[in-house]
């Protein structure tokens, strides 16, 4: 289909709420959206002034387009979610962890067993969750078997068999976690009575559960059955410790999710609290795939909409950082100024902080980078960066100078992936006066690639430029110079952010942080990093490189290298006063080094 074609079923589409899907050439499902108007909503992604470039990316792959009306926004937002968690469709956000989340389950049988599980069945058992951590889960299951004493066979206790005695007590019944129920020892009554203390606890709900201990207790000591009354007092203490670890606010609180989020290095976090009778029963954070580059206003919402079905919360409130769009009528968006509201709120945000940057430190563990070859890891680098060719041959430049001063480059060389360190170079800069990058990577760039003319070498497919449009426009200067435009792709890669720039391009490239393309280019990078690194090192342990201030009469070493670390350059130290210098050195050496500047410049 042509543009013209798909434009003239969208001037077709109906004006009230639905949902559109997006087919590719293929057949295959690579985005679904909804709207409370259908033909706008879908009209607007074929406007000719569209800012996003993904979102111009996305419409060239629409073949088909395919709708369904809906009744309401709220059922076409249910509709789209939906759609979205069954086909992942490439262009949606998503979440990134779409994993299965354990559950507890209440079996339904006689003497339900409780137990963890990551299957959920139509079998009319209970299921509570689902739960974020399953190491969560198994220390509640843990903590409930310290309160509430509950079989842990498989056996059919049915009522008849119970009846005919065709059980007996086993080793969990002597140690006191089991009261016997397979032998007729602990009424169908008495062991439901446990079971609701448990949905209280997994609610979050103490206070019942509490009231009940205690009064147990009360009647284990007024019969003077102090053991049992001993072990009560335990149970007590056991909960006042869960719930000391629980509630953070009062039960005022009641029930309602607490989110907040965050863009950070281009990427979206978004954090979880679940609290239920003024307890924090749940927490989680994850971050978002953003393909259409969409505003943290619009992901915050997707992400609440994914989190809440993911993990089965039906609360009425949601607390959240700023008003966003929800669709559901029924449920209050609430966004504190002050009270117990703000006080999760900012736990929240302090936890989704810790998120960002535990995940910010392991990045480098979680990648394929390692397990894919060399040939699959440069096909990828081929297709992220839309190379000609298969970047067998890959170079990287870096400039570099010590405390400001004595400028150096380094250049390091991959082949096939993997570093060739015979072939990485070092370039002393001999025809800049300061410190200069620009020109710097200029004269680098101009030696490597002149001598590779002279001696016939190959020359690589991709070169690096550690830096930004400056240095890599410095660079492709040079190439054009050397008439070796068109034999090379030019990249740079931004320090901090980490964006790929293409000389003559506007727009950056934003590679997710664990693409085994961009791993690649930051391993060589760092590698270009290092290289540069041991290059000074070498040159100061052979003298090449010596601290000017150690020239001045009456100044030595340990009083130079306290200049530099306080003011940083020799060039910086030249500008100032003898007062400035006076608060490190004192006034004599101030004045000193004052006059040795004067003299020599």
């Amino acid at each position: 289909m042509t543009p013209e074609h798909l434009q003239s079923i969208v001037n077709g589409l109906p004006t009230g709420p639905g949902i559109y899907q997006y087919f590719d050439t293929l057949g295959e499902l690579i985005y679904v959206g909804k709207a409370k108007n259908l033909r706008n909503r879908v009209r607007s992604y074929f406007a000719k002034d569209l800012d996003s470039q993904k979102t111009r990316e996305l419409v060239k792959r629409i073949e088909r387009i395919q709708f369904t009306t809906v009744n309401s926004e709220e059922d076409a937002f249910h509709l789209e979610n939906s759609l979205i968690k069954e086909f992942q469709p490439r262009y949606n956000i998503r979440l990134k962890d779409d994993k299965t989340y354990p559950w507890i389950v209440i079996k339904k049988e006689p003497f339900p067993r409780i137990f963890l599980t990551r299957k959920k069945f139509n079998d009319g058992s209970e299921y509570l969750g689902p739960f974020t951590h399953s190491q969560q889960v198994r220390e509640l299951l843990e903590f409930i078997k310290q309160i509430v004493p509950l079989r842990t066979c498989s056996l059919a206790l049915y009522p008849t068999a119970v009846k005919k005695g065709k059980f007996k007590v086993c080793l969990e019944y002597h140690l006191g976690n089991c009261l016997g129920p397979c032998a007729g020892h602990q009424s169908a009554e008495s062991y439901d009575n446990g079971i609701r203390q448990i949905r209280n606890l997994l609610n979050g709900n103490l206070k019942p559960v509490m009231d009940e201990v205690r009064a147990q207790m009360k009647t284990a000591a007024a019969e003077w059955k102090y053991e049992e009354a001993a072990r009560c007092k335990q149970k007590l203490e056991f909960l006042e410790n869960y719930r000391s670890r629980s509630v953070v606010a009062n039960a005022r609180v009641s029930e309602l999710d607490v989110f907040t989020g965050r863009e950070q290095q281009g990427h979206y976090f978004i954090s979880y609290l679940m609290v239920r009778n003024g307890a924090i029963v749940q927490t989680h954070s994850t971050r978002l795939e953003n393909p259409l580059a969409a505003d943290d206003h619009t992901l915050l919402a997707a992400g609440i909409a994914q989190l809440r079905e993911q993990l089965n919360s039906h609360s009425k409130e949601i607390v959240v950082q700023e008003r966003i769009d929800y669709p559901e009528p029924e449920v209050r968006i609430t966004v504190p100024r002050a009270g117990d509201k703000k006080t999760l709120l900012e736990l929240a945000h302090k936890n989704l902080l810790h998120h960002i940057q535990h995940w910010i430190s392991t990045k480098w563990k979680q990648t394929e980078l390692d397990t894919l070859s060399s040939d699959e890891l440069l096909e990828r680098v081929q297709e992220d960066l839309q190379l000609p060719a298969l970047p067998r041959h890959i170079e990287c430049f870096d400039n570099s100078n010590f405390q400001g001063s004595y400028p150096v480059s380094a250049m390091v060389c991959f082949r096939n992936a993997k570093p060739v360190p015979k072939d990485h170079r070092q370039f002393h800069i001999r025809t800049v006066v300061g410190i200069n990058d620009f020109a710097s990577m200029h004269e680098a760039v101009t030696r490597r690639y002149q001598r590779l003319l002279n001696e016939g070498g190959s020359f690589p497919q991709l070169v690096i430029i550690d830096g930004g449009k400056g240095q890599l426009n410095a660079a492709q200067e040079a190439i054009n110079e050397l008439g070796l435009s068109g034999k090379m792709t030019l990249v740079g890669l931004a320090k901090n952010v980490e964006e790929i720039f293409f000389t003559g391009d506007t727009e950056s490239l934003k590679l997710d942080y664990r693409n085994p393309s961009l791993l690649l280019i930051r391993r060589i990078r760092d590698a270009v990093h290092q290289h540069g690194l041991s290059f000074h090192q070498q040159l100061r342990s052979k003298g090449a490189i010596q601290n000017e201030l150690e020239n001045i009469p009456g100044i030595g070493k340990q009083t130079a290298e306290e200049l530099l670390t306080q003011f940083r350059s020799v060039k910086k130290i030249q500008a100032l006063s003898a007062d400035e210098l006076a608060v490190v050195v004192g006034p004599s050496k101030a004045r000193k080094i004052v006059d040795y500047f004067k003299k020599n410049t």
